[in-house]
């Protein structure tokens, strides 16, 4: 099958999605299938080899805004057009992606949802053309349901089936200052109507978004996120003091702050000795003054020289980490859609101390590869640790039972065939 995958690229900092489409991206080429990855906004960044490192960039992100706040812009000549989407200036734009707020960024929301009839049309029309000039995909696929104002000019044009994957498109959107949130959410609900399919890595995230979106039940089906477990393995050697993990951004939504509170009632408590800190994650400018005031807790606590902080880690330097942890606990305080953090932690016989909160109790539960807590307290959690640290046996247990649900269920080969059949079936049922 020909697929092609439209993802956001982010510029300058890792992505969970764009890494989970560009292992997918790779894994499908690998089966033999023309699987191509494109980037929409700004270049990718990743933490592997891209899929596809020759693609162009599409709505670039500078273009888009311009064509947001000017209307002139929208009719601007082509040598314009193409300066402002040059490599060289999207790769700077990236250094300072995420810093557009307010009631601009909502605006500019639904107007990239409108797709054709927002400000962007000029965008979509290049993208379509683009496609209509090379050999024709069997489906177009959308790794956000915020990119659905695309689908319908690209079926409408080259008559293939498109699409969607949704994953975290709730926090964004409610995060958006009214009017504009309600717009957007109405205005998603009525493109989804149109799209050949939607998936979402869990039940939880689907349930939640046929709710939010007006669709009928059952609509959104669930294809687990998968990694690469090349590189994934259990460190032959544990460090020799327990390390407390967190893998994730380094962000108050992903619960940092609580993972810092809770670890000095750890420390308070005395009965796990010598036990440490480890943060890992990615990290924008705007993280920074957060970051800073979490190690400012710490020195409070007379524990700085037991808690780390690293930002932006590469593949291997995050693998590193991971099977240097003794546990992971990332509790998100929104509704996490998967968590691709923890299975890999568990690929590394981590086991995992999570909220029993949105996708979570699935992952948990499926893997067996952890323990759930009901109150999200950091002094909840810290029992929680310090009682898993406490009991050698049932960490055991827990870590070989998360690896091996990891390696039946969770990676990216297993993940590309479910792909792979609903794409297939999609397509035979559009006459493809």
């Amino acid at each position: 099958m020909r697929l092609l995958f439209l993802t956001p690229g982010t510029g300058s900092y890792y992505c969970g999605v764009c890494m989970r489409d560009n292992a997918l991206v790779r894994q499908l080429r690998l089966m033999g299938h023309d699987a191509v990855l494109l980037p929409l906004y700004l270049p990718l960044t990743l933490e592997e080899e891209s899929a596809s490192p020759n693609a162009p960039v599409f709505f670039g992100g500078l273009n888009v805004y311009l064509q947001q706040k000017f209307a002139w812009f929208r009719t601007a000549p082509a040598w314009l057009d193409r300066w402002i989407d040059h490599p060289r200036l999207l790769g700077l734009l990236g250094r300072f992606s995420g810093m557009t707020q307010g009631p601009e960024i909502g605006a500019l929301t639904l107007s990239m949802l409108q797709g054709e009839e927002g400000g962007q049309r000029r965008e979509v029309d290049k993208l379509v053309d683009w496609l209509a000039t090379g050999e024709r995909p069997d489906a177009v696929w959308l790794s956000t349901g915020l990119l659905v104002g695309v689908a319908r000019r690209i079926r409408e044009e080259l008559g293939v089936p498109v699409l969607c994957s949704l994953q975290g498109e709730d926090s964004f959107l409610d995060g958006l200052p009214e009017p504009w949130r309600t717009y957007c959410w109405e205005e998603a609900g009525r493109r989804c109507l149109e799209l050949s399919a939607l998936v979402a890595p869990s039940r939880f995230f689907a349930d939640l978004m046929e709710g939010r979106l007006g669709l009928a039940r059952g609509t959104v089906r669930v294809i687990s996120n998968g990694i690469s477990l090349e590189g994934y393995a259990v460190a032959p050697v544990r460090p020799p003091f327990p390390v407390v993990g967190y893998l994730a951004r380094l962000s108050a939504g992903k619960g940092l702050g609580t993972v810092v509170e809770a670890f000095v009632e750890l420390r308070k408590r005395g009965r796990v000795p010598g036990v440490r800190l480890r943060c890992v994650g990615t990290s924008i400018p705007s993280d920074v003054p957060y970051v800073e005031e979490q190690k400012q807790k710490l020195r409070q606590a007379g524990l700085e020289a037991e808690a780390e902080f690293f930002a932006n880690v590469t593949r291997e330097e995050k693998i590193s980490f991971l099977q240097g942890f003794s546990l992971l606990s990332v509790p998100a305080s929104y509704g996490e859609a998967f968590g691709l953090y923890l299975i890999e932690a568990m690929a590394c016989g981590v086991p995992v101390v999570q909220p029993r909160t949105a996708a979570f109790t699935e992952v948990v539960e499926a893997t067996g590869g952890g323990t759930l807590v009901g109150d999200p307290s950091p002094l909840a959690l810290a029992l929680a640790w310090e009682e898993l640290l406490l009991d050698s046996v049932r960490h055991r247990r827990l870590a070989e039972a998360g690896r091996t649900a990891v390696l039946q269920k969770f990676s990216v080969e297993q993940m590309a065939s479910r792909f792979l059949e609903l794409a297939a079936g999609v397509v035979s049922e559009a006459g493809g």
